[in-house]
């Protein structure tokens, strides 16, 4: 869903400046609880390096082979890191977790190197939004009162740790609507600030597996 502010932060906000995705939840979601059993995947296993159709080796673009009993969702996000890896410009972008869902302390991390934030949602020139857009279309459903939840526990946390203007979460038509910079089209909330970076460290645990990329 932090997909992930325009910059290092990249709420779920940021990605309606791709104008053909129409995002609710960035390749966030579910409702597990972000525990360590949720950690990135190993880098990819050590193998002889074979050129591939980009002139990357197959180790530096493919994650780590499928977990037993991942999901259709999981194969997905695969394939997104894939096309991320070897045609978006980014040839270091995380594994997803072992629950599917994209690491975004690790694509917040990536993206906050200069320069390197205007792909980081989809790629160079959205070159995997079709591949973004199938790990979409096979996201688990969320229980939106708990993502809600979740969120407003978060922004509390938030304020309480000196990040004062960082707002509430809003449930609409059934579903939890992202808090945050109160205007992420001009934001007004530093998320490069050392001390928005020490809340999100100390709040991090009050969002549900996922929603890291929402707010």
């Amino acid at each position: 869903m932090s997909f992930p502010t325009p910059s290092a932060g990249l709420r779920l906000a940021a990605f309606v400046a791709v104008p053909v995705l129409a995002l609710t939840v960035a390749c966030g979601g579910g409702d597990g609880t972000g525990t360590k059993a949720h950690g990135a995947i190993a880098d990819a296993p050590s193998a002889k390096a074979r050129p591939s159709e980009e002139g990357a080796t197959e180790a530096a673009t493919s994650p780590s082979a499928r977990p037993a009993g991942k999901s259709a969702f999981y194969d997905a996000q695969v394939a997104f890191v894939r096309c991320m890896r070897a045609k978006g410009g980014y040839p270091e972008f995380p594994d997803p977790r072992l629950s599917g869902y994209l690491d975004w302390a690790k694509v917040n991390e990536l993206g906050s190197q200069p320069g390197r934030n205007e792909g980081i949602k989809a790629g160079k020139n959205n070159v995997c939004v079709p591949e973004l857009q199938a790990a979409m279309a096979l996201e688990p459903k969320r229980d939106q009162q708990k993502s809600y939840e979740s969120m407003l526990a978060h922004a509390q946390c938030m304020r309480d740790n000196g990040i004062s203007r960082f707002t509430n979460p809003v449930m609409s038509g059934g579903n939890a609507i992202p808090g945050g910079d109160p205007n992420p089209g001009s934001p007004v909330i530093d998320s490069e600030s050392p001390a928005y970076k020490q809340a999100r460290e100390a709040c991090k645990a009050k969002l549900l597996d996922g929603l890291d990329g929402m707010q």
